[in-house]
């Protein structure tokens, strides 16, 4: 697209909702080359600091080119928002399938463009994300997608349209040989689940959730419907729903309230232009609608063997990364002889077998922290043909068109595999602890009861 957006365009693009690296803006103006479109926005830490791969002429950093040298377009990228874009359409997409990835394409924007797009939207950001990252104002291109929340084909505007926005999350438990045995919790429980006592800990939430991704997952119609509802119930910042690409329930720029009477009321007034139930019913019937969706798409399926590629564990993956980058690996250093002999067989790989551990964790880490974007209207007795998936709903007698697509595809830098590592302990170390403590109020319940039960 020969184009390169100014001041005068900013006013056409409004706050959509952000995560930790992307502002997200929607189109409002009348130009038919950006209907229907959403715009990506890369941000920038307010202290300044920047990682060297965003700045270096090259987007990817030495290691990184060595990393994914199967795919030459990638490596040779001169920008960071080109190589984020090529990761999708060169790698997601054909591990997801083309039908439901859309890689979108880079329009020129410039500084004052930026600027005013920035200045138009921080009132409705949230404070925290103001506080911790603007518009990085050295961009000369945004990223241009079709808004999944909106049916851009068919009748437009003829009725309705409502979208569902789900994170699912990992939804398997690892297996790896690598976890030790101080971390074998995570073979038994979800990293979904676990890193909620961290976050409660931290103040990011102030209710755990009864979200299990291995329902989610499952292809069991009744527990996908069970994850469906404990989403909706404290949705966070992993469940959205969009009423013609304008937001209604969830958060839009991070985490949202849990889910109480007075929220549940509006939102199922908010249904009834769309789902024609009975009062008090159109919520269900939504939850059921997603629930029939994610079945009948087998997208999840798709997700969840991307996921598996990550077959050794940050705790194994971590090794091979050290061996990529000729370091002495700190972890073996601190470990018994006995424990040592555990990560031998990574340490003895050649280099190829390294790259390619690092490689499948990478790419699976994007498909554990991507969203689901479900979109659905009601098809018209007078639309005999679709150019979509359909849905009976059976309560309803209604018959909805819908389509589903993977977003936040995003490329996962080599230089965070640290980081990983040590959040997982972090994770581990704050559920362990959150469980010892539970256990410890429940004993000492159990003892007053049985004093009160003596006397």
């Amino acid at each position: 697209m020969e184009v390169v957006l100014g001041k005068k365009d900013a006013a056409e693009w409004i706050y959509r909702g952000e995560g930790a690296a992307n502002l997200v803006l929607a189109y409002t103006g009348s130009s038919p080359s950006f209907i229907g479109k959403v715009m990506r926005i890369r941000k920038a830490p307010r202290n300044g600091a920047q990682s060297m791969s965003m700045r270096s002429p090259s987007a990817m950093t030495a290691l990184e080119r060595l990393l994914w040298k199967d795919f030459d377009e990638l490596i040779s990228s001169p920008d960071n928002d080109i190589a984020c874009q090529l990761f999708v359409h060169n790698v997601m997409m054909p591990l997801l399938g083309s039908e439901f990835v859309d890689a979108g394409i880079l329009v020129q924007v410039s500084r004052e463009f930026l600027e005013l797009a920035e200045k138009n939207v921080i009132c409705q950001r949230p404070v925290w994300r103001v506080d911790s990252a603007q518009v990085d104002m050295d961009r000369d291109s945004v990223l241009l997608m079709s808004d999944h929340s909106l049916f851009t084909h068919g009748n437009q505007g003829s009725s309705p349209c409502i979208s569902v926005e789900i994170k699912p999350k990992c939804g398997f438990l690892p297996f790896s040989r690598f976890i030790s045995e101080e971390t074998d919790i995570k073979k038994r429980i979800t990293r979904f689940q676990m890193h909620q006592a961290l976050k409660l800990h931290r103040g990011e939430i102030s209710l755990l959730s009864e979200y299990d991704p291995l329902d989610l997952f499952s292809g069991s119609k009744e527990r996908i419907h069970k994850a469906i509802k404990d989403l909706f119930t404290t949705p966070q910042n992993n469940f959205r729903v969009f009423m013609n690409g304008s937001l209604i329930f969830g958060g839009l720029g991070g985490g949202a309230e849990d889910t109480n009477f007075c929220i549940a009321e509006a939102f199922e007034v908010a249904l009834k232009s769309i789902i024609q139930a009975d009062d008090g019913m159109c919520t269900e019937n939504l939850l059921t609608l997603v629930t029939e969706a994610v079945q009948k798409s087998g997208v999840l399926h798709r997700l969840l063997e991307v996921q598996k590629l990550d077959n050794v564990d940050i705790e194994g993956a971590i090794h091979a990364y050290y061996d990529i980058t000729n370091q002495q690996c700190t972890l073996c250093r601190e470990l018994s002889e006995e424990q040592v002999t555990r990560y031998t067989s990574l340490h003895s790989s050649l280099m190829d077998e390294s790259l390619r551990i690092v490689k499948d964790y990478l790419i699976a880490a994007t498909a554990k922290d991507c969203s689901l974007m479900m979109s659905f209207r009601p098809r018209k007795e007078a639309d005999s043909i679709s150019l979509s998936s359909s849905i009976y709903l059976e309560s309803t007698k209604q018959t909805f068109d819908f389509k589903v697509y993977f977003i936040d595809l995003d490329l996962k830098r080599m230089s965070k595999m640290e980081e990983y590592y040590e959040l997982d302990k972090k994770v581990v170390s704050c559920y362990k602890e959150m469980v010892k403590m539970d256990q410890g109020r429940n004993s000492q319940t159990c003892k007053h009861l049985k004093l009160h039960t003596e006397i």
